[in-house]
């Protein structure tokens, strides 16, 4: 591992609600310094890093129906829609929890399938990931939220959203990688804001790290190669 292949593993992020353009702009340079695969950002920047970014190998991703899912099925995949008509080439979407809690199986599948399909409709090679928020889970329902967003169509499954009392844990990420196999990708993220954290979440069997300290553990693996 060497801190190019890294940054390729990281999408870079910045969710507070206290963003601002100025704030997105040095996101989206930081993301060309440094090589990250994507920036992840909420949806109202998503043209202007778009703008940003068009030039470079750096991809957008958008948050949907960010952080708590319970939004309505079609305001979801009108926003992930929108998105990538602006420019998005990821989705990161939250499962509608509350329903998944409830048994409702059907309503959670379909939530997500109407997501993936308002925009693969769009562009076939737009990446779906799914945010299960493992901390309001037992190990069994992640399990079957694997399941569920597998037979749904997306691309990988995600253990949380940063704002949650809980992000991603070693136990969570083997879990889910040990559930899904090689059919889906897995995205760690939510409180990784060290190298040696990222490193032990991709040993677990991440092949994606969500971090807004994407910068500083990236600038950590250059050092240690010094």
């Amino acid at each position: 591992m060497d801190s190019m292949k890294l940054a390729k593993m990281i999408d870079l992020t910045l969710l507070k609600p206290t963003a601002t353009k100025s704030d997105i702009e040095q996101l989206c340079k930081n993301a060309v310094h440094y090589g990250f695969i994507c920036v992840v950002v909420n949806p109202c920047y998503v043209s202007l890093a778009y703008n940003l970014l068009r030039e470079s190998e750096v991809k957008v991703c958008t948050v949907i129906g960010f952080p708590l899912g319970a939004n309505l099925t079609e305001v979801k995949a009108y926003e992930a829609k929108r998105a990538v008509e602006l420019g998005a080439s990821e989705i990161d979407m939250v499962m509608n929890i509350g329903a998944f809690k409830s048994g409702d199986y059907d309503l959670v599948r379909n939530d997500i399938f109407e997501v993936v399909r308002s925009v693969k409709e769009i562009r076939d090679d737009v990446i779906v990931k799914v945010i299960i928020e493992t901390c309001y889970l037992t190990d069994e329902e992640k399990i079957q939220a694997c399941s569920i967003i597998r037979e749904a169509g997306a691309d990988f499954v995600k253990t949380s959203t940063g704002f949650g009392p809980v992000g991603a844990t070693l136990h969570d990420v083997k879990l889910l990688r040990n559930a899904v196999g090689s059919s889906l990708g897995v995205k760690a993220a939510g409180g990784i804001r060290d190298l040696k954290t990222a490193l032990a979440m991709i040993e677990a069997g991440a092949n994606r790290i969500g971090a807004s300290a994407g910068v500083k553990i990236v600038e950590e693996m250059l050092k240690s190669n010094l």
